[in-house]
């Protein structure tokens, strides 16, 4: 096995047995975590990059279920027999490989473990629901500032996997999204840099 991981929020989740038994790994633009119809035997924690979660919709597009930049992919099949889409690494990534088998055997066995999971679980699910409302918002610099004022710390998000996969995540055409990005930083609303978005504070 390689180091096990050193990212602060994976070692508070998990157990100590537990990350003796995950590998890491890094893993470039291309490459897949796992494909269609796959028996799961990994959960995979992204610490940096880019992972989507993608199906072949009939008319032979891909359609995105999920992109992650930090934290879980695939905590879905956990209890699946299968996986229902494929994970495709979209930026390149360092990321942690949980062993399905172990990771069950411990919330089984490991109640203050279990309770941890479950409050990893809530906290997803309040990102969605987060998410689903930025969505919901007209216009691209609505959406801009909800996703800065509500996933910031102090004002500021990381744009480490590029500007177009922010325009993804946010709905938008990439085009649009430089269009409303301009507009903002000529009003002084934000401040854009090459890696990170800030919130510009009244004067």
């Amino acid at each position: 096995m390689n180091t096990t991981p050193t990212d602060p929020r994976l070692l508070d989740l998990l157990p100590p047995a537990l990350l003796a038994d995950c590998e890491v790994l890094q893993l470039r633009k291309g490459e897949k975590l796992f494909t269609t119809g796959q028996q799961p035997r990994y959960l995979f924690w992204v610490h940096a990059g880019q992972v989507v979660l993608e199906r072949v919709a009939a008319n032979g597009s891909s359609v995105v279920l999920q992109r992650t930049q930090q934290g879980f992919v695939s905590e879905a099949s956990l209890q699946s027999p299968r996986y229902h889409c494929d994970a495709v690494v979209v930026v390149d990534a360092h990321i942690t490989r949980v062993p399905v088998p172990a990771l069950l055997q411990a919330l089984t066995h490991d109640p203050a473990f279990a309770l941890r999971w479950i409050g990893m679980l809530n906290q997803e699910v309040r990102r969605l629901r987060l998410q689903c409302e930025r969505l919901n918002l007209k216009g691209v610099q609505a959406r801009v500032l909800h996703w800065l004022e509500t996933e910031g710390k102090g004002g500021c998000c990381a744009v480490t996997a590029g500007y177009k996969s922010l325009a993804a995540e946010l709905g938008v055409s990439h085009e649009a999204l430089y269009r409303a990005l301009a507009d903002m930083v000529d009003a002084g609303l934000v401040l854009r840099e090459p890696e990170r978005l800030c919130l510009k504070a009244p004067h």
